[in-house]
């Protein structure tokens, strides 16, 4: 991802892959993309696929038709789940000799595209180093410095996604102070809580008990947080049992589609059995909290070591 807009200036590839965790990061390659190729009559010039639109032949039909009144073409596969052996035969055959007007850009969260050998788009997060160098470097433009202990605060905070560091930098560079404290760090940036339910479920997937206290100990012990831990492990628990599309799913839930691409992920690392079970303990919970029977710190704990043992 660093070095896409450079790669872009050079030439643009017939086929990009996109692959990570960094769900934000996919809508960034696809802005530099879109940039890049000057679309015009985007309407016409730009096609998006997902499970619910799939039709193999549509695709290759799409990526072998010109452009209308635009140099380039831009057709977008979203993280598709339900890809078959006959496409994957035409896409390899199309790969072979790709239509040079059309760009394929392919988001593969789920990993169902590693057959596809072409220019591969990281959207993994970045490491630690690289994210301390951009904030530098995003607050040095703005005339600004930060101390050490505040960036390393700040990239915690955001649990080292890039794209929410990003519009908290531009928060900081808005402040009156020229050098960012850790002082600053904790008054002005929003720690991102859903972000951190998401690490916290991460780890009490793969039984880290260590990285799930870690990051509990740095959530607020709040009824917003319970909810947040509440609503998310509910989202697990549907995604297992239910037969909907990403899209749907969304729809029913009241939450963006990405959320439940994430969820996906998750849910995987628990049986089904696993999460009826901490559905109910949720439940439970949630109970004792709103009948005083329990306060929302301990509550909080007491599910994290549940759901590490259950």
């Amino acid at each position: 991802m660093k070095t896409l807009k450079t790669r872009l200036q050079k030439k643009i590839e017939p086929i990009y892959l996109v692959q990570g965790e960094d769900v934000l990061l996919y809508d960034k390659a696809l802005e530099l993309i879109k940039s890049a190729c000057n679309l015009q009559l985007e309407e016409f010039n730009f096609l998006s696929f997902d499970d619910d639109s799939f039709d193999g032949d549509a695709i290759i039909d799409a990526c072998e038709t010109l452009p209308i009144a635009s140099d380039k073409k831009i057709i977008l596969l979203k993280n598709l789940t339900k890809i078959n052996e006959n496409f994957k035969k035409k896409l390899k055959d199309y790969m072979k000799k790709p239509v040079e007007s059309t760009c394929l850009v392919i988001f593969d969260f789920y990993n169902k595209f590693d057959f596809v050998i072409c220019d591969v788009i990281s959207a993994k997060r970045l490491d630690e180093k690289s994210l301390q160098e951009l904030i530098v470097s995003a607050l040095k433009k703005q005339g600004k410095t930060i101390t050490k202990d505040a960036c390393e605060k700040l990239i915690e905070s955001c649990c080292s996604y890039y794209s929410l560091i990003k519009n908290e930098v531009d928060k900081l560079c808005a402040c009156d102070d020229f050098e960012i404290t850790d002082k600053i760090v904790e008054g002005m940036v929003c720690k991102e809580t859903e972000f951190t339910v998401f690490e916290l479920t991460d780890a009490l997937s793969k039984r880290d008990s260590q990285k799930a206290v870690s990051l509990l100990n740095l959530m607020d012990k709040d009824t917003k947080t319970f909810t947040l831990v509440l609503n998310h492990f509910r989202r697990l628990f549907f995604v297992a049992i239910s037969d909907l599309s990403d899209k749907e799913l969304a729809d029913v839930l009241g939450v963006k589609e990405y959320a439940i691409v994430k969820a996906r992920t998750l849910a995987k690392n628990f049986s089904k059995l696993q999460l009826k079970n901490i559905y109910e303990m949720l439940d439970d919970v949630d109970f004792y909290i709103k009948n005083g029977q329990m306060q929302v710190e301990n509550a909080l704990y007491y599910l994290i070591f549940g759901i590490l043992y259950c």
